[in-house]
């Protein structure tokens, strides 16, 4: 599994969409019936924001999407935002399943190490 940021930059001034995409060695499919999957992005000076599952399924790439406003209290000039070690949450019953068998992981996991190769985005004003 790899995990990316496919924003690559984020004014503050203009909002915009923070998105990021996760890889897996395999196709997945994703189940939102009950919940819809979250991915955390954290924040160094300001609030965590919580990327919401967006599409994906049946491929193994998943991307995670939030639209942050223009001029939003979410974000300040400098904040540095980065992906750290985590659990995809499944929230309700949502489920992330291997394509060709069919299994589900109880916990998709991020490790640090795939969260730093992430990298940073650095908010601007």
């Amino acid at each position: 599994t790899e995990i990316e940021f496919i924003t690559t930059a984020f004014d503050k001034s203009d909002g915009g969409t923070l998105q990021v995409r996760v890889r897996f060695n395999e196709p997945v499919d994703v189940d939102t019936s009950g919940g819809t999957p979250t991915l955390t992005v954290v924040n160094d000076t300001n609030a965590n924001h919580s990327l919401s599952y967006a599409s994906g399924t049946g491929t193994n790439e998943l991307v995670f999407s939030l639209a942050i406003a223009s001029a939003n209290a979410a974000t300040n000039a400098n904040d540095v935002l980065s992906i750290g070690a985590q659990n995809i949450l499944k929230p309700g019953g949502a489920t992330i399943k291997d394509t060709a068998d069919g299994t589900t992981d109880a916990a998709v996991a991020i490790s640090g190490a795939q969260g730093t190769a992430a990298g940073t985005l650095t908010v601007t004003a």
